[in-house]
């Protein structure tokens, strides 16, 4: 049994080739295809070259050739790896961002200085007030019944306040009974 071979092909070639004007299908621009930098280059320089002519005509051929070096020179340009427009472009928008930066599509910006100012005061706890006497029932003697409505006495509040009560309150509530904590 022979073992299978697995093969894989990868085609970023075809990612790798520059954006270029003047190629359709086997037919080219001569000495083309030309990049967009290389278009811009002879444009802007035709034009400045017709438009001085009287200046640089004493020159010769010297500024012309110095114009079609320019263009062959451009062809593939990087700046840090990035095409000449791009990277142009790329130091604009960087100029026309804010300072801070963005944050939600926002700028960002400091709030401005203000004093922090605080201050606290010590007081007191509050003391609970004393509790409101409950009635109950007085009992009835063993014997008794009558039809007349019992009599109803006040109870004592409870020795350690009404309701449950935390330890702290019951050492200050013992503190307050006996003049102060020991």
């Amino acid at each position: 049994m022979s073992a299978a071979a697995r093969v894989g092909r990868f085609y970023t070639a075809a990612r790798r080739h520059p954006w270029v004007l003047g190629k359709v299908g086997d037919w080219k621009i001569p000495l083309g295809p030309y990049t967009p930098a290389q278009i811009a280059v002879g444009v802007v320089g035709g034009f400045v070259l017709v438009k001085t002519i009287s200046w640089w005509s004493v020159l010769g051929p010297v500024p012309i050739t110095a114009w079609l070096l320019t263009i062959w020179v451009v062809r593939r340009p990087r700046i840090r790896g990035r095409a000449p427009m791009q990277a142009a472009l790329g130091w604009m928008l960087l100029g026309w961002q804010p300072q801070g930066g963005r944050i939600g599509g926002r700028a960002a910006r400091d709030r401005a200085a203000r004093p922090l100012l605080g201050a606290f005061t010590i007081e007191d706890a509050p003391r609970p007030a004393p509790p409101a006497p409950s009635v109950r029932p007085a009992p009835r003697p063993a014997g008794a019944r009558s039809s007349m409505p019992r009599r109803t006495k006040p109870v004592a509040p409870a020795a350690a306040g009404v309701g449950p009560m935390s330890g702290v309150q019951q050492l200050l509530s013992r503190a307050g009974q006996s003049g102060g904590v020991r």
